[in-house]
């Protein structure tokens, strides 16, 4: 009876490859932005070598890419070739996802490059862009029962899975797809305004997923808008819908767990929202997201800035007492929850800061307010 072999994959297995390019690439993070970090990583595998980019700032997918397929040292590279973006990428992935044989398993241990060529090295090299790294490899020959296996034992977003290495390909090749897939439909869709208020209503009924489902395709491009003269033109309505858009994405991002994106978000959505309607709403989510991470300190100048421009004093005053409050500021605390008391905010909410404020202020609390009622007196 054939004996099961297992190798190690450490000697082939890739996680970290892009990010260890990308450290040698001074224009990598553009690039990223641009194309598309997953088609950045498919050009590398693919041998396509971007030359150049004609950006296009108000269609990103009739950017021009300029590109020849083959190494940089390449003695005879191809042709010079010329894509829009949006064919770009399908061209990529139709490199990746030709039908492609798999070479028999290795014969004996520390046989790399027979590794490489058994599980596919565009997998090894994909296989990281998606959340797996490689672990072992168990090969059970053939038998007079039936045909031999080769299954591949791996971690994917920390979960130890055994998949048949053709069910492994085959999952890949789908991630590569549905990369397209949501390029295509974040192109179709980027920045349709017309989706504000279906994302508010979607807040307001607490569907933080369905905010993220409808505004996820949105920074990047207003990102690169920005920068453009047509951007810095934009009618001040339009800034003020597209920042409360970014307004209620960044929050959605915040409580689905991404504060880092999130915040990210709203300091984009300031930068749209300026000093108009909308930008006093942008500052108290900002300073709103700050406190929820422990960043107390940091919270205040946004904070103060949204009352500054106009925001809810019921939203805002209580939070920036809180905000005192962690960094032991309490005469600037106290200050705030008597202007939360002004704003009409309930006696019963302020109750937890007003103890922690009478416990360290004592005695000079008490006598201060005596001097308050003489005075009013």
């Amino acid at each position: 009876m054939p004996s099961t072999r297992e190798f190690n994959l450490e000697a082939v297995k890739t996680d970290g490859w892009f990010e260890r390019i990308g450290e040698g690439i001074g224009s990598f993070q553009a690039l990223c932005e641009i194309v598309g970090e997953a088609f950045f990583a498919f050009s590398m595998i693919t041998g396509a070598r971007i030359t150049a980019l004609t950006v296009d700032r108000r269609n990103p997918e009739n950017t021009v890419v300029d590109f020849v397929v083959g190494a940089p040292n390449d003695e005879d590279p191809s042709e010079p070739q010329r894509l829009t973006l949006g064919d770009f990428r399908q061209r990529l992935v139709g490199a990746l996802l030709t039908d492609d044989t798999s070479a028999p398993a290795p014969e004996r241990d520390g046989d790399v490059e027979g590794l490489q060529q058994h599980i596919g090295v565009r997998y090894l090299l994909l296989a990281p862009i998606y959340g797996y790294s490689l672990k072992r490899l168990i090969v059970t020959p053939p038998s007079r029962e039936g045909s031999g296996a080769s299954q591949l034992v791996l971690l994917h977003d920390g979960d130890e899975q055994t998949l048949e290495l053709a069910e492994f390909r085959a999952r890949v090749r789908t991630h590569v797809r549905e990369e397209l897939e949501r390029a295509s439909m974040g192109h179709r869709s980027a920045i349709d305004l017309t989706k504000v208020g279906e994302a508010e209503l979607a807040a307001e009924s607490g569907d933080q997923a369905r905010v993220l489902q409808l505004l996820a395709s949105w920074p990047a491009p207003l990102a690169i808008f920005l920068r453009t003269p047509e951007g810095q033109m934009l009618a001040p309505e339009a800034r003020s819908l597209i920042a409360k858009g970014l307004g209620l994405l960044g929050t959605s991002c915040v409580e689905l767990g991404e504060p880092q994106q999130g915040e990210e978000v709203l300091r984009l959505g300031i930068q749209y929202a300026q000093d108009g309607p909308v930008a006093s709403d942008l500052f108290r989510r900002l300073g709103q997201a700050m406190i929820s991470t422990g960043r107390h300190g940091e919270a205040i100048g946004p904070l103060r800035r949204a009352i500054s421009l106009g925001a809810s004093p019921k939203l805002v005053w209580p939070m920036l007492a809180r905000a005192f409050l962690e960094r032991e500021r309490y005469l600037a605390a106290l200050t705030c929850v008597r202007e939360s008391r002004s704003a009409g905010v309930e006696e019963p909410e302020l109750v937890p800061e007003l103890r922690r404020i009478e416990e360290k202020l004592g005695s000079a609390l008490t006598k201060w307010r005596g001097l308050v009622l003489s005075a009013k007196s």
